[in-house]
């Protein structure tokens, strides 16, 4: 087979890809098949088993896809033991509306930075939604949105530690530019996501309320535990200097702990501890972590940022094209906002000095290209969940995303 040119092999990958999800093929299956596709139409074939066998072995591969088996081990016991409906039951009796938890939910979550986390919001995210009578299509945005608002201005964020090193701008610094931008893609999550959704509720005496709302306090933090337990787990992992995150491991880890947690919560039998491990949903999510690492490395063994900077040196240029458009369109390529900042950040270094400013709309662009690519693990594991179609949950993330991506570009036009 010819080799064709990387830009139009990636074309025809993604296309590809497209075409599987759309026709609802198993997501493992559809991520593998493109990486493979993309590979053979890009690629010289002698290269082909050494990016496949480099995946295979590279740590940060290996620690996400364990990570994902027991993040969906995770997920699937909560929904099995009901410790899920009593976490969802006391968020909704405590704050007592729709509207709220099923946006507040996934950013809670969201704080478990797991690749595909969004599995363990999407189940509290359906219950809270089906009192709304929202459609599946609008369940999965919900989800995928809201859970994606809260990593700019995370600080346990790799996207944010890697931003700031590469470009030499202050954590701090970088961090505090991107509030404005949050607060804008949670305003407009919350138009789109309820507009014209009524949230209907009984009056409840004030005294009553009072000691309800302290018990259900109580079990909140109880069914909370086990994720609680996970992310202070992934800080003292971190804090400890063990090198852990910068392969990946400790989000591994700390999911075992929060299984172990639950598993100590609930006691469940060992038929209901071994049920998710019966079905093909776990390993088909976990081929889905492994497919996504391979179609990254793919793209960039293609040489398509080489080309791109050779394009950006030869031409003339204007900075915003460089500072969104580039990096928008990296994230979205490599579908990895790390690899789309890394990428960025190495084609840019010599044409501009970095500052919070521009630091700040490099991030953005990466990130909001990365959340709207079809290859992100977190959109395509809900929209497999809520079994409704990409198109139609494009129908609001794509809205959402120019919007956000306007509020950045202001930002950055006005400071």
């Amino acid at each position: 087979m010819a080799i064709l040119n990387p830009v139009v092999a990636l074309i025809a990958s993604f296309s590809f890809l497209g075409v599987l999800l759309y026709k609802r093929v198993n997501l493992g299956i559809t991520l593998n098949a493109a990486a493979l596709l993309l590979a053979l139409l890009a690629l010289e074939p002698q290269a082909i088993p050494e990016v496949i066998y480099r995946t295979s072995i590279e740590p940060l591969t290996i620690a996400v896809v364990l990570a994902t088996f027991g993040i969906m081990w995770l997920s699937q016991l909560y929904k099995l033991t009901r410790v899920i409906d009593s976490l969802s039951d006391s968020v909704d009796k405590i704050i007592n509306n729709p509207k709220i938890v099923s946006s507040l939910l996934p950013a809670i979550i969201g704080f478990l930075p797991v690749a595909g986390g969004a599995l363990m919001s999407a189940p509290l995210v359906d219950s809270q939604t089906e009192k709304l009578g929202l459609k599946p299509e609008k369940k999965a945005y919900v989800n995928i949105w809201f859970r994606h608002t809260i990593f700019p201005v995370y600080p346990l964020s790799q996207v944010l530690v890697i931003t700031a090193a590469l470009t030499g701008v202050a954590f701090p610094l970088l961090l505090v530019r991107q509030v404005p931008v949050v607060i804008a893609m949670i305003a407009v999550g919350y138009v789109i996501s309820f507009w014209k959704t009524s949230t209907s509720g009984k009056s409840v005496d004030l005294m009553e309320k009072h000691s309800r709302n302290l018990s259900d306090v109580r079990r909140f933090f109880v069914a909370f535990s086990p994720i609680l337990a996970t992310i202070i787990a992934v800080v003292i992992l971190d804090a400890a200097g063990l090198g852990l995150a910068n392969v990946g491991f400790d989000v591994f880890l700390a999911t075992i702990i929060g299984i172990i947690v639950l598993l100590l919560l609930s006691k469940p039998s060992l038929r209901t501890i071994a049920a998710p491990l019966k079905g093909w949903q776990i390993y088909g999510i976990t081929l889905a972590a492994y497919g996504a690492f391979l179609l990254r490395n793919v793209a960039v063994a293609t040489g398509m940022s080489e080309i791109l900077k050779a394009f950006v040196v030869s031409g003339s240029v204007d900075l915003l094209v460089l500072l969104t458009l580039v990096p928008a369109a990296l994230g979205f390529v490599t579908g990895s906002p790390s690899g789309g900042v890394a990428l960025s950040v190495s084609i840019l270094a010599g044409l501009l000095v970095f500052s919070p400013n521009t630091a700040a709309l490099l991030f953005m662009s990466a990130y909001l290209g990365y959340v709207i690519v079809p290859s992100h693990l977190c959109l395509a594991f809900t929209v497999d969940y809520f079994k409704c179609s990409l198109k139609k949950v494009y129908k609001y993330l794509i809205p959402s995303f120019l919007i956000s991506f306007a509020a950045a570009l202001l930002l950055y036009l006005l400071t």
